[in-house]
């Protein structure tokens, strides 16, 4: 099988599958593949955090012309995953000198398993693009083409606890990857001062608490599979949620915008998870650290020219405020404004490209030392 996920989460995703299991695991280019059985497939997509969709290769062969591709999908006896009545719809990426077009490779694709049905059958399945029976993903790399089935359906961002949002939410596979990235693994207290509707949050009480993390997700693509099994799917759900764990410490989301508290609110209670994280009102950067010991801070400030603020200013003010009030802090940040981290005015410690979207940014860590840094050297 194969696991989808963003630029630079390649390393985690890979450690999330061999500890959930999975057999054979290879890092790819924004895709990890590994072997499992169905029931492995399943657990893959209730639980992974960083990947966004996980795919089941049924077939791959060479083509090298249209007539190739053609007599290629139609080798695959489609009746197995198909009936007459069911709706489908097909997927294409391209990477190729060959095939040009990913459309067109769509389209062909669609002929060859509509011919198969009306040659067997007389009748044909139908085009469902937003909500399939069957969602199939053709990868053509040269001339070597894989087609699988999308055992997710929507992208796996899609955790189904987000109702509310604000401007330019943060994507939840996103969220848990930058907090898997930063170490965050629930040992400490945990502050996200620049909340929005609070995925940050959300996605760090999931990772302290080891909730599954499409939980709260209302669907899975192979829910609608022929060989659906419902039982299978409730014991491996079960014994997953036997495995979550206590957490002992504090996780705060914080916003200078009373609506997007409010928001965020209703977010963590969609998520079930109001017991783990409080949500208030405040402006970061006239803020305090609250509790004793260390605290792991991870957020996702504005960057983007369209909001109106002094970037410069802004984040001058973020290092300032670090540097003032949060001893004792790892603190971590996502910017896609790479100028902008000149004027924070501390020296990261780490620095790693990760993509919002199309837009290449960094994952920075400052570490706040209590006393000076110097001295906490000396002690040891």
């Amino acid at each position: 099988m194969v696991a989808k996920t963003l630029f630079g989460f390649e390393e985690v995703l890979a450690r999330e599958l061999r500890h959930l299991g999975a057999q054979k695991v290879q890092i790819g280019n924004r895709m990890v593949s590994f072997y499992g059985d169905t029931g492995f497939m399943y657990k893959a997509n209730l639980c992974l955090r960083t990947a966004i969709k996980i795919l089941k290769p049924i077939t791959s062969g060479r083509v090298r012309n249209e007539k190739d591709l053609y007599n290629f999908i139609q080798r695959t006896k489609w009746e197995e995953y198909l009936s007459n009545n069911d709706t489908f719809a097909i997927h294409a990426t391209v990477n190729s000198t060959i095939f040009s077009h990913s459309h067109y490779i769509s389209l062909k694709t669609k002929d060859a398993i509509v011919d198969q049905f009306r040659e067997r059958t007389g009748e044909r399945p139908s085009i469902e693009l937003d909500h399939p029976d069957l969602a199939i993903d053709v990868h053509i790399q040269n001339d070597m083409c894989t087609v699988s089935l999308d055992s997710s359906g929507g992208s796996l961002h899609h955790r189904g606890y987000r109702t509310a949002t604000n401007i330019a939410p943060i994507n939840e596979v996103l969220a848990a990857g930058l907090l898997l990235l930063s170490g965050w693994d629930g040992q400490c207290d945990f502050l996200d001062p620049m909340c929005g509707s609070g995925t940050m949050a959300i996605e760090a009480a999931m990772i302290a608490c080891n909730i599954p993390a499409n939980l709260n997700r209302k669907e899975f693509a192979f829910e609608k599979w022929l060989d659906w099994d419902m039982d299978l799917f409730e014991k491996i759900e079960e014994a997953c949620l036997n495995k979550t764990r206590e957490f002992n410490h504090s996780i705060i989301g914080m916003d200078r915008e009373y609506s997007a508290v409010r928001k965020a609110n209703v977010n963590v209670e969609n998520a079930n998870l109001t017991d783990f994280i409080k949500i208030k009102e405040g402006d970061f950067f006239e803020s305090n650290k609250e509790v004793e010991g260390p605290l792991h801070m991870v957020f996702n400030p504005p960057y983007d020219e369209r909001l109106e603020i002094n970037i410069e200013e802004f984040y001058s003010q973020i290092g300032d405020t670090l540097k003032k009030s949060y001893p004792g802090t790892n603190a971590w940040f996502i910017t896609g404004n790479l100028e902008a981290l000149k004027h924070v005015g501390l020296r990261p410690s780490r620095k790693i490209k990760v993509f919002n979207g199309k837009l290449e940014s960094r994952l920075v860590k400052y570490e706040m030392y209590a006393g000076s840094k110097k001295a906490k050297f000396q002690n040891k």
